[in-house]
């Protein structure tokens, strides 16, 4: 029984030291993905988090799939921070909040907004690839509740990524729109979901509430 418990302990120990590995990697990452972007080859991203490429090849297939990881992370941890501040409203109109305070992100989450600009500009991809099918889940929750339109959601939601995405580019990589003319766009392409022009302006005229600053 001592041995066996030994084991456990051990085992436990070595899966502790694997993950704080694997979580340092995704860490290193997301500033070679800030500085460089996702054309950096495995030996930079090794060269910055001071291991050999075999160490990165231990924890991930490859590097797509590390930086997938590095960017879904910084995803969910900017995601929490945003709806930390929270004002009051539909799940709709709380959803779309979260979504337009990323316009903001260079001021909130400079690291993120470096990410995002290297990702849109080299691997449009890794933003739904990061999202791991989370914003198509809560959308269709959405639409299930009747606040937006539920026919042909599929089509609309392909409709809407695409416009979204194209908002980002022309904040973070084309500097094309300052914020506050992105959320007025933002309001525009709400359409997609069969929300009124009288309607959209109240969403985008609803107040941020932002968080402080990690």
């Amino acid at each position: 029984m001592a041995v066996k418990q030994q084991a456990t302990v051990g085992g436990g120990r070595q899966a502790a030291y694997s993950a704080r590995n694997r979580a340092r990697l995704i860490s290193d990452a997301q500033e070679v993905l800030g500085e460089i972007g996702p054309s950096a080859t495995i030996e930079q991203i090794a060269a910055y988090a001071e291991v050999s490429p075999t160490t990165i090849y231990k924890y991930f297939e490859n590097k797509d799939e590390l930086f997938i990881h590095a960017l879904g992370e910084m995803w969910i941890s900017w995601l929490q921070w945003a709806n930390l501040g929270k004002a009051p409203g539909t799940r709709l109109e709380s959803t779309l909040d979260t979504g337009r305070k990323l316009f903001w992100a260079r001021k909130t989450h400079p690291l993120f907004a470096n990410m995002l600009h290297n990702s849109l500009v080299e691997m449009p991809n890794f933003l739904v690839l990061s999202d791991r099918g989370e914003g198509k889940r809560v959308f269709s929750e959405i639409a299930a509740s009747g606040e937006i339109k539920q026919d042909d959601f599929d089509q609309r939601y392909i409709l809407w990524t695409n416009t979204y995405t194209g908002l980002l580019k022309s904040i973070f990589v084309y500097e094309e729109l300052s914020p506050a003319e992105a959320n007025i766009a933002f309001g525009i392409g709400l359409s997609v979901w069969g929300i009124s022009e009288a309607k959209a302006k109240k969403i985008i005229s609803r107040e941020l509430v932002f968080a402080p600053q990690p």
